[in-house]
């Protein structure tokens, strides 16, 4: 009878060839099966380490029917790695749904830690907020990115978001939108790769700092937002709800919020979104 064989969650890496770990290059020359997300992808980076093996295409359209054909060549007693284009399987890639219907199935599941986009962008970006809220991808449609984002809204820990070059412009006006104009944002690019950059402005700077060159627009990006101001106590909020309110029918916005930042000592994005507020309420 066959001992039931191991799954291999295998990290690559996600543009650099050399940011492979020794130990995922042992696991993939020693298993039975490599199952791969873009078999044609995955080839290129096993040529070059000299790794013959059997592919699987296992992609997000198929996960289910895939995860039965490793059950059966598991439960004959074969290992197999599972691995994606870039980074780590099952962090905004697939992979999860295997794991969880092999581990179900009583498989034993072996992570072989590496390279990850989110580590890389927390690590090289100079955040020093407590924690990380690690949401992915946004959606595609305008009105459910808002929708989301305006959950995210109050998030006290940094925000990381992954995003594609043909929706990066439309995702940071929306976050401007909804997470406010000051908010600091991190636009980390094309990470490990020739023309990895890092760029920190204030959302409300983020959407033109992208379209005045084509180039800030390409490859893959990690977009890290800062965390909301903590929420003021009930008394003090009424107090600069107050003041704000006697500036604004007197003074534009700007130094509105400039002079209740000096009165009340409060934040000085949490005012201007009240400010915001408050000039479209009179509107």
């Amino acid at each position: 009878m066959n001992h039931i064989g191991t799954l291999y969650v295998v990290a690559t890496p996600i543009g650099n060839l050399q940011d492979i770990t020794l130990r995922a290059l042992e696991t993939l020359k020693t298993v039975d099966l490599i199952a791969a997300e873009d078999t044609r992808h995955s080839g290129g980076l096993l040529a070059h380490y000299a790794i013959q093996k059997k592919l699987l295409a296992v992609h997000e359209h198929n996960e289910h029917r895939s995860a039965e054909i490793l059950l059966e060549r598991l439960q004959a007693g074969q290992s197999v790695a599972l691995i994606t284009d870039a980074g780590t399987p099952g962090i905004s890639d697939p992979g999860a749904v295997v794991v969880d219907i092999l581990r179900e199935a009583g498989v034993t599941v072996v992570p072989v830690p590496g390279a990850s986009a989110v580590i890389a962008a927390l690590s090289a970006s100079g955040i020093t907020e407590n924690g990380f809220r690690f949401v992915g991808f946004l959606p595609a449609s305008g009105s459910q990115r808002k929708k989301q984002l305006q959950a995210l809204e109050h998030e006290l820990t940094t925000l990381v978001f992954y995003e594609a070059p043909h929706r990066v412009l439309e995702s940071v006006q929306d976050m401007a939108a909804v997470l406010g104009p000051l908010r600091r944002i991190t636009i980390a690019r094309e990470l490990t790769k020739t023309f990895e950059s890092f760029h920190r402005c204030p959302l409300g700077e983020a959407h033109d700092w992208l379209l005045a060159d084509a180039n800030r627009q390409r490859g893959e990006f990690v977009l890290l937002v800062e965390a909301a101001p903590p929420a003021e106590d009930d008394a003090d909020a009424r107090e600069a709800e107050r003041i704000l309110r006697l500036l604004l029918a007197d003074l534009p916005l700007k130094q509105a919020v400039k002079l209740a930042v000096d009165i009340t000592g409060g934040k000085k994005n949490a005012l201007y979104q009240l400010a915001l507020q408050l000039n479209d309420a009179q509107d």
